[in-house]
């Protein structure tokens, strides 16, 4: 709870520091739990205008920047750079995981809020991180595990949120959070209470500890431990009543 009280003050610090110097303020890379807190504070720091990105559209770990072009008169991009980290020699690299570049990262002895979203294409990741660590990290990542690699500035980053994404069709008695996320997740009424209990269910950003909760498509799921789904929209009814839902799922079954 500390933790959250101290983030909580940091979001209003730099919410005051906009509003008052005239300027762009940002916070480093938030994780969800970090997001929703945030959240919490929507209405009070309402004062001042702000922007969630990650550097990518639906990116997991985002930035907050206080301030708009509105009111400060001018514009300031969010100072993130995408890096790709490549095997020197593809051929004899290993086949490297999320966790394995990660790892090599916090090896580094670099903080988690200076990067963002690592995204993995075969052996090759796509990394997001602050302006401010582009150097450090080209001139010291330059092995992950076993597999010596090579960084640079990227400007292209492919799909592989698509390429991994799984349609599914599910039939629910309601469109109620609790039910979905059961059945995409195939876990039982009990399993599925106990993510809510414990604080690991998202809907588009903001946590949810109202199980009944009813979805509408286009809201996006986050689950803890299960990854995440977008219910899409369009719902029919079998003959029995039932409805016949889809959804777009990340994450392992």
């Amino acid at each position: 709870m500390e933790a959250e009280e101290l983030l909580k003050k940091r979001f209003r610090e730099l919410a005051q520091k906009s509003y008052q110097n005239n300027q762009y303020t940002f916070t480093g890379f938030l994780g969800l739990a970090d997001v929703s807190g945030f959240y919490e504070l929507e209405r009070e720091l309402s004062y001042v205008p702000y922007t969630i990105w990650g550097g990518r559209e639906g990116a997991e770990r985002v930035m907050i920047r206080f301030g708009s072009e509105e009111l400060l008169g001018y514009t300031q991009d969010f100072p993130i750079t995408c890096l790709q980290i490549r095997p020197l020699a593809e051929k004899f690299a290993d086949a490297l995981t999320h966790r394995d570049f990660l790892g090599a990262l916090m090896n580094l002895g670099i903080e988690r809020s200076t990067i963002g979203d690592i995204l993995i294409d075969d052996k090759t990741a796509y990394l997001f991180c602050l302006e401010s660590m582009t150097d450090y990290i080209t001139e010291n990542l330059t092995r992950v595990k076993h597999t010596p690699v090579l960084c640079h500035i990227t400007e292209k980053v492919p799909e592989v949120d698509g390429r991994n994404a799984v349609e599914i069709k599910i039939q629910v008695a309601s469109e109620r959070v609790d039910g979905i996320v059961a059945k995409v997740c195939r876990l039982s009424r009990s399993e599925t209470a106990v993510l809510f209990t414990q604080k690991k269910i998202f809907i588009n950003g903001r946590l949810c500890e109202n199980s009944s909760r009813m979805l509408a498509g286009g809201d996006v799921v986050s689950m803890r431990g299960y990854g995440k789904f977008e219910l899409l929209e369009g719902m029919s009814l079998s003959k029995k009543g039932k409805r016949n839902l889809t959804v777009l799922y990340y994450g392992k079954r």
